[in-house]
């Protein structure tokens, strides 16, 4: 095979170079689908010196996962610098995030689709990953409650459950964003702040959505667990001076 008299590499830029091939390969094919051979052929080398370097399939997909993972956290925390108010740094981040993954669709791929497809080992790999970022996540909407001036007392459970849920949702859209011509990832991030921090202005300001009259809220939320009265005047204060959403 020709490639392979190539002159020689450091073993770290060879070693790149096949995980640049892994990620494409099982990116666009699947994990089951991807042979060795192509992987090989792709980062133009021969197959022996993938399995020299990178021991078996499964440890190349592993180290393929852990490759990509760290390098989009990287950059979701590079873009959302500490200096900036929380909201502009969660709009900073989703930013990064759906710049990342629109500039590595084969990596996220790996990431949102492939590893969590094949086998709990691989999936553990990405449950790290997440959880990296919804502790991030929840950095910041405690942040924003400092930032307000106030105690709005929210149950640290449920400052995790936002922060799970604005990442489900970043997770979604970004799979949206990526199959959907045109958009780009200014237009995802201003949809899921849209979306989603104008709501967090308000729980942070002390007024959170209640139900309607009559209905209550588990007692463990710390909202809407007030008296019909009390939920029917806080829902109605939802409406009166939200923040206003970034653009």
């Amino acid at each position: 095979m020709g490639a392979v008299k190539s002159k020689r590499m450091p073993r770290a830029v060879r070693e790149q170079q096949m995980l640049d091939a892994a990620v494409q390969t099982f990116g666009q094919r699947g994990y089951m689908a991807a042979s060795m051979d192509e992987i090989a052929e792709l980062a133009g080398v021969s197959k022996p010196l993938v399995y020299l370097y990178l021991n078996s399939k499964e440890d190349l997909f592993i180290a393929c996962i852990r490759r990509e993972a760290k390098a989009l956290v990287e950059a979701v925390r590079a873009g959302a610098r500490p200096v900036l108010p929380a909201d502009r740094q969660l709009w900073a981040g989703l930013t990064a995030f759906f710049t990342h993954t629109a500039r590595h669709p084969d990596g996220w791929a790996v990431l949102h689709l492939q590893a969590r497809t094949y086998g709990e080992m691989f999936a553990a790999e990405v449950t790290a990953l997440r959880a990296d970022i919804v502790t991030f996540v929840t950095e910041l909407i405690l942040a924003a409650a400092r930032e307000a001036h106030r105690d709005p007392h929210l149950p640290s459970g449920e400052v995790v459950g936002l922060a799970e849920a604005l990442v489900g949702a970043a997770e979604a859209l970004a799979d949206w964003a990526n199959s959907t011509p045109g958009v780009t990832a200014r237009q995802a991030s201003a949809t899921l702040m849209n979306f989603a921090w104008a709501g967090l202005g308000d729980l942070m300001a002390g007024r959170p959505w209640s139900p309607p009259d009559g209905e209550a809220l588990d007692s463990g939320t710390g909202v809407g667990t007030g008296t019909g009265t009390e939920d029917a005047d806080a829902g109605a204060a939802v409406h009166a001076g939200r923040t206003s959403p970034v653009r």
